[in-house]
This record gives C-alpha cells, structure tokens and sequence, in this order.
C-alpha cells in the first residue's frame, strides 16, 4: 500500500503542477497581471498550502515544535533544493523586481522573525503583526502590477499558447484549484509513504520529522517550480520560491501562532541553528540572483550539494552520531569559509561583468 501510496502522490503532484501552472500562467495574460506576480502570490501561497495545514493543525493540538520546524525546514529546503533543481533543469533568469523588492522582503522578514524568536517565543499578538504584514505584501503586489504599463502587459499577451480551450478566466480559475487540490492530496500521500518507508528503515521519528515532513510538505513548490522551469515559466518558478518563503514565514506562522494556546514556543536547538541556517540561504540568494540575474546550472548544483550537507547534519546530530563533531569542523573551517570568499568574488565581479555587456 505505501509502494502504490507513493505512486499516485507522485502522479497528482506531477498533475497538479502542470494545471497550477497553466492556469495560473493564463490567468495572469487574461487580467493584465505578469507571471512573475502570479507565482508570488496565486502559486506561491497555493503550493504553500500543505505547509499551512501541518503548522496550523500541529499548533491547534499543542505540537509547536512540529510547526516552527516545518517552517523553518522548508524554507531552507525552497532555496536550496527548488532553486537548485529548477536551475540544474534550465539556467534560471531573475526578474529583477526579485532583486530590488523580493529578496529584500523576504530577508527583512526573516529578520523580524529571529528577532520575534531571541525570547524563545513568538505571542500572539507577534503572530497577528506576521499575518497583518502578509496581508499587506499581497495587496502592495496586487495593486502594483495592475499599474504596470500598457507596454509592459501586451508583452505578456505576446507569450500566449497557441490552445484556447482555456482562454475563459472560469476554465483557468479552475485548473489553479484542482491544480492545488491535486498538489495538497498528492503531497499528502507522499509524506505518509515516505514516513512509512523510513519506519520500516529503522530511521528514528526525529530525523523523519527534520528531512521528510520539512520536504513533503514542500514538494508542491518542487513541482510547481520545476515544471514552470521546463514550461519556460522561469518568473514563476523564481517568484514561486521567493513568495512561498515569505507566506510560510509570515503566513503560515502568524496563523499557527494566533490558533496556538499562549503563542508559539520557538525550540533552543531552532533558535541555536536551524533559524541561521534559514537566513543563510536566504541571504546568499542575494550575490547569487545578483550575477548577471540568473541561476546558472553550476549555481544549481551548489545549492543541492549544501542542501545534502545540511540533511547529513541533521542526519548524524539527530543520531549523536561519533563522527558528527568531525563533520561540523570540516563544515566549519573549510566549506563555510570558502563559500562566504566565492559570493563575495561573484559580487566583486559583477559591476565589471555589466559592463562589458
């Protein structure tokens, strides 16, 4: 049952990615608004919709550690394997409004959300400002693209595919919701075979919860995201990253935190880690959006390799594994290092790299 659980998860999400996109895709030429818009928010906050359910539904019944965990590991899981994969697939091009506005948001807002977790807690009047922050980032995006210029919106008419069984906005409305209906159910299903597999390993309920719930839930915005990139969709496969990183810090856990009894406790091993971890990755999206707006392949293939030396970590520390201090002095002295020299020689490079073009 878990071998045929595992096979129809990975069927509907495959499905369902394909009709999230292309509905979102048109439905963003028939309202004027640009893809990149649409995968900030429509697929965005749709393909976090899986990250919303567990958070929320593990802070209504006390399991809080569960929901900051799925945040913050899923975050960390969207930039390094999403992007990494996406940009293996097809070199990925920046639209540099991600440049100038997303990525800045979406470091400020995890900034406010470490700064909310130094006390050990987030309350509930700090999950309401998350939820009313988001709520304001939607509208800011909404409002901004219909102001953008008439040129601007032909451009994207220009990008049309040539079928027309869905030109009607209804025909498109609905393929976004069976898309994430398709996404929510066949994420569901894979998390649970998964789960399944690792018991029958012998693999410990810890590491089930920091690897497989983290990346389950997140494997809509995988699909989404990879089949925008193979579709040529490449904003929504960039913006569907960016925009599900801010929905789950400011969504999913405002939400959580207002359902959850007396707030949201943050754990002293996510505060000690796993929250630098996560700003990181997101700041080191910052040089590597910044040459030349794009994710080359071999960009790809470091962000995939550091999402499989984050996963060891957690592998051996949830094991207290003997070759765990080994392992973070080789990550500490030698890999961080030499990470922290190359993004500073990508950004040093880049004004003379523009110019020459």
């Amino acid at each position: 049952m878990s071998i045929v659980t595992f096979i129809a998860g990975l069927m509907a999400l495959v499905a369902g990615a394909e009709a999230l996109v292309r509905g979102a895709s048109r439905l963003s030429l028939s309202w004027g608004i640009s893809p990149l818009v649409v995968g900030l928010t429509v697929v965005a906050f749709g393909t976090s919709a899986p990250e919303m359910a567990v958070s929320v539904g593990a802070a209504a019944q006390g399991a809080t550690e569960v929901a900051v965990g799925n945040v913050v590991g899923s975050n960390v899981f969207n930039v390094l394997f999403i992007l990494g994969l996406s940009a293996l697939i097809a070199p990925l091009v920046v639209h540099v409004q991600v440049i100038r506005q997303e990525v800045p948001l979406m470091l400020a807002a995890g900034l406010v959300l470490v700064a909310m977790a130094l006390d050990g807690v987030i309350s509930r009047p700090e999950a309401a400002l998350l939820l009313a922050l988001m709520l304001g980032y939607t509208i800011f995006l909404i409002v901004q693209a219909r102001r953008a210029p008439a040129q601007e919106q032909s451009e994207f008419a220009a990008d049309a595919p040539a079928s027309q069984w869905d030109r009607h906005w209804s025909v498109q409305i609905l393929l976004v919701l069976v898309g994430l209906a398709a996404l929510v159910l066949g994420s569901r299903w894979l998390v649970q075979a998964a789960t399944a597999f690792a018991s029958a390993l012998g693999v410990s309920d810890v590491v089930i919860g920091l690897t497989i719930v983290a990346a389950g839930t997140s494997l809509p915005e995988v699909a989404a995201s990879v089949t925008a990139s193979l579709r040529g969709q490449r904003d929504i496969a960039v913006g569907n990253v960016v925009g599900s990183n801010l929905f789950n810090i400011l969504g999913c856990l405002g939400l959580a935190g207002v359902v959850a009894d007396g707030g949201l406790p943050i754990p002293e091993a996510v505060r000690n880690f796993d929250l630098w971890v996560m700003m990181a990755t997101l700041l080191a999206c910052l040089p590597i959006f910044m040459t030349d707006r794009q994710i080359a392949r071999w960009e790809g293939g470091v962000l995939l390799a550091y999402y499989g030396a984050y996963t060891a970590y957690l592998v051996l520390a949830a094991q207290h594994h003997e070759a765990l201090a080994a392992y973070s002095t080789v990550m500490m002295s030698f890999v961080i290092p030499l990470t922290i020299v190359t993004l500073a020689v990508m950004v040093i490079r880049r004004p003379s790299s523009s110019r020459s073009h």
